[in-house]
């Protein structure tokens, strides 16, 4: 099997089990941000890094390489009758790069003292993770859709 790229389309529900495994991740961030331990704390800051890192690969080597995505394909892909319709790569690619600028920001202001940052942004890309897995809607994708609409970006 050829990985998927802007030409055949990929699984559509890949992504929704890449952003429930995210979402769940991201969760146990902004609680162990809160908690306000020096070990939660730089605990949250530990896993919002192994996220940011996780993000810009799946934006800079495309969404079908994403490694929560391997999961899907394993185990779960093989259990399921084929998709209805493919899906283009390219507004999950670019979701992917609004989690990695959205926990970037955490990651540089947390790695300057400003700790509430990490938790604040894990909760921002938490509920784009969260409306994905669970409801299907992709804030990224239609993030990419508008700007394509307004020509910011070609498709």
């Amino acid at each position: 099997m050829s990985t998927p790229n802007a030409h055949t389309g990929i699984d559509p529900r890949g992504p929704r089990v890449t952003a429930g495994i995210t979402a769940a991740l991201l969760l146990v961030v902004v609680l162990l941000g809160l908690v306000g331990e020096t070990w939660t704390t730089v605990s949250a800051f530990g896993l919002e890094a192994v996220l940011m890192c996780i993000f810009a690969w799946a934006a800079l080597a495309g969404v079908a390489r994403h490694p929560f995505g391997g999961i899907f394909r394993k185990f779960i892909r093989p259990r399921l009758a084929p998709p209805r319709e493919l899906e283009d790569p390219r507004p999950p690619t670019f979701a992917q790069a609004v989690g990695f600028v959205v926990t970037a920001i955490g990651f540089v202001l947390g790695a300057i003292g400003v700790s509430i940052a990490v938790p604040i942004t894990a909760a921002i890309a938490f509920i784009a993770a969260f409306l994905n897995a669970v409801f299907g809607f992709c804030l990224g994708c239609w993030m990419y859709l508008q700007l394509v609409k307004l020509r910011v970006i070609r498709a």
